[in-house]
């Protein structure tokens, strides 16, 4: 099993990398800008501001992935990061102050994307354009110009299929019994992540209990789960839905400090956090939803390039990316580039795909992505998991 203590470390380590949640200030100074579809001298600056800083994604892979990829097509725009750490208070005071400080393209991934009506208004003022950047934003009579992220509900779709399947394969004899933990209800992807799942689930599973995480923290998930194991015992579910890795990593502490072996409950994640891909290779989690960030967050960002010089048009290379339809914000149908996401489990069964043909060969965590996946200081089994699943 891997060690609780260690594989939290790790978290932190990899957040470190790119600093923590203080704001930035970055001015583009390489790079022609001929990605970005735009020729025109930019008008006004860009702001990034995301959301929260306890999921190790944001300040690991959005904030540094969109950086690079904005200053190598955006030659001599000031570009403006925050992170809100959780607040909506925060986050509208940083949009504010990024629009007073003559921001003309704001790419948001809001709090709250329901109650974002005071950022929209903010921008709507100032004729800011708003480029809804992983989360949707559907305050009432709200529209931002795009919106950039994944098929959500198919990540949910992924998560409930495979779980399905591995609970199927251990022959159980009887209707799977699920514990159910669904991400914060302030996040819109949380909403499609469960009705993507229960798509897939509904009728197939028996659902022992079920909640949500307030805000997608780890704890939340372990209080949950320490609850429900009290309740219904160790043998009183099969496996466990998880909206996110960080709810994973929550539930697996609750296993392990109950006396559950984590490997006989096949549980979901998603995200590919390094920790959760530890757990994968060491069977304590079956699977998660890998979502290639470096693509995301650099849509956005030429997307954003584009647009502060002024352009409607889409950059080439992510036409194939958008959607006809759009997505329906509860206002209007916001232009969309939606990618699409993988589900990734050690072996690649069940209609999934490797650690190695996925996160491995993306080195979505830099060029030492394997030595950091099978660190025998978090873990010293972790080498040897490695050899025996291919991940090399």
């Amino acid at each position: 099993m891997l060690n609780t203590k260690k594989f939290a470390i790790a978290i932190v380590a990899i957040a470190a990398v790119v600093g923590a949640c203080s704001s930035t200030t970055a001015t583009a100074t390489t790079g022609s800008g001929a990605s970005s579809g735009a020729s025109s001298a930019a008008v006004g600056s860009v702001a990034l501001l995301l959301p929260e800083n306890h999921t190790a994604r944001y300040e690991a892979a959005d904030k540094p992935f969109f950086t690079t990829k904005f200053n190598s097509v955006c030659s001599g725009v000031t570009l403006n990061y925050q992170n809100a750490a959780e607040s909506e208070a925060t986050q509208l005071s940083q949009a504010e102050a990024a629009i007073t400080a003559g921001a003309t393209v704001l790419v948001l991934d809001p709090v709250n994307g329901a109650t974002a009506t005071a950022i929209m208004s903010a921008a709507s003022a100032k004729n800011v354009k708003v480029i809804s950047y992983d989360r949707l934003i559907t305050a009432p009579n709200s529209t931002p110009d795009w919106y950039i992220s994944f098929d959500n509900e198919k990540v949910g779709e992924l998560q409930g299929t495979a779980l399905l399947a591995k609970l199927n394969s251990m022959n159980l004899g009887h209707t799977p019994n699920v514990l159910w933990i669904n991400g914060s209800p302030k996040d819109n992807n949380a909403t499609l992540f469960k009705q993507g799942a229960h798509t897939a689930l509904d009728g197939k599973v028996t659902i022992v209990k079920e909640d949500a995480m307030a805000n997608w923290l780890q704890s939340e998930a372990q209080t949950l789960m320490d609850g429900w194991i009290t309740s219904v015992g160790a043998t009183g579910f099969d496996g466990v839905y998880v909206a996110n890795d960080g709810g994973a990593a929550g539930v697996y502490a609750s296993e392990v400090a109950h006396g559950v072996d984590p490997k006989t409950k096949p549980m979901t994640g998603q995200d590919a956090a390094l920790d959760a891909v530890q757990r994968i290779v060491m069977g304590t989690q079956y699977m998660t939803v890998y979502k290639k960030v470096q693509t995301e967050a650099e849509a956005a960002a030429e997307l954003a390039c584009a647009m502060v010089k002024g352009s409607t048009a889409v950059p080439s290379d992510l036409t194939a990316s958008v959607s006809a339809a759009g997505v329906n914000n509860g206002t209007a149908s916001i232009k969309s580039i939606l990618l699409t996401p993988l589900a990734v489990t050690i072996d690649g069964s069940n209609g999934t795909q490797t650690v190695e043909a996925t996160i491995v060969a993306d080195q979505f965590y830099g060029a030492n992505t394997v030595s950091q996946i099978c660190d025998a200081k978090v873990d010293a089994g972790l080498p040897a998991a490695c050899t025996a699943a291919g991940v090399k």
